[in-house]
């Protein structure tokens, strides 16, 4: 049984679309009997979402995951879209809603979620406080925007930090309605449940959007690059992951790197796909 996913389509975005088509259609010839998408397929305002899913003709089952783009919308509550609206609208067309049931094929099963972050992989050589990440802002750009309650009197802003200029576009396109860390907590109730609910089954392929371990962040780059770690997913994913020894496999999206490594008994994978070129993965489960 043969297991292909991807992530990262970007269909909305005018550069990576003619790409993401090509790859749905390498997808569609390469056969196989399960399909997993990791996030960021499409927004969902409008229709693209549902259009790009119809280009895939794949014949098995298909299991969905949404990422952060999914819910870059101008409805003023991104947090009823991702409970209620996008899970309606995927199962319409047919497609397995991961985020609330894990799918379960013979001796394998597959779980998931968006995942979330914390801030937790933020750079340390930055030193940028806290609540700029919350604010999905750094220091310079607050000064820029004129945001000077979130500056302060800036006596707890070292000399590394003061400089970077940088935003998360999650900020001005996703309203959750609470903090990160409770959306997080969230996802991980969620995730834990789904984990208990195939604890019999011997292999398990957890998905998550955002990374779960640190050993797959992208390398130091620019301040303006590790600035944008503390939002690429948290360490919380992947402590529960370990709690359950039937976790073979652990694969995400999100930062557009490719990579992997071998984190305790799981073996994790980041898929890699990102704006300009696409990629995707199989894998072979025990029927």
């Amino acid at each position: 049984m043969r297991l292909i996913a991807t992530a990262d389509l970007h269909y909305n975005h005018r550069r990576s679309k003619p790409i993401a088509i090509d790859l749905i259609h390498r997808i569609n010839q390469a056969g196989g009997d399960i399909l997993l998408l990791i996030g960021d397929t499409a927004v969902a305002d409008g229709d693209l979402l549902e259009e790009c899913l119809s280009l895939f003709t794949f014949n098995g089952p298909r299991l969905f995951l949404c990422g952060n783009h999914e819910l870059w919308t101008r409805n003023p509550d991104s947090h009823h879209l991702f409970t209620h609206d996008l899970p309606r609208r995927i199962r319409a067309i047919g497609w397995h809603w991961l985020e609330e049931a894990p799918f379960i094929a013979g001796h394998s099963a597959i779980v998931g979620t968006i995942g979330w972050y914390d801030y937790a992989f933020a750079s340390p050589r930055l030193a940028i406080p806290k609540r700029f990440y919350a604010a999905k802002q750094s220091p310079a750009a607050a000064r820029y925007l004129k945001h000077f309650d979130l500056l302060g009197d800036e006596s707890d802003i070292p000399e590394s930090a003061a400089s970077v200029m940088a935003r998360w576009n999650d900020g001005k396109f996703i309203h959750l309605q609470r903090t990160d860390e409770d959306f997080l907590e969230e996802c991980l109730v969620r995730l834990s449940a789904q984990l208990e609910a195939v604890r019999a089954i011997p292999n398990v392929i957890a998905a998550t959007h955002c990374l779960p371990f640190a050993e797959l962040l992208p390398p130091s780059h620019s301040e303006q690059w590790d600035f944008s770690k503390a939002y690429l997913g948290s360490p919380r994913l992947g402590e529960l992951l370990l709690q359950h020894r039937n976790v073979s496999s652990a694969i995400c999206g999100h930062s557009h790197f490719p990579t992997q490594a071998q984190v305790g008994h799981i073996h994790a994978v980041n898929i890699g796909s990102g704006y300009g070129w696409k990629t995707f993965l199989e894998l072979d489960l025990p029927d």
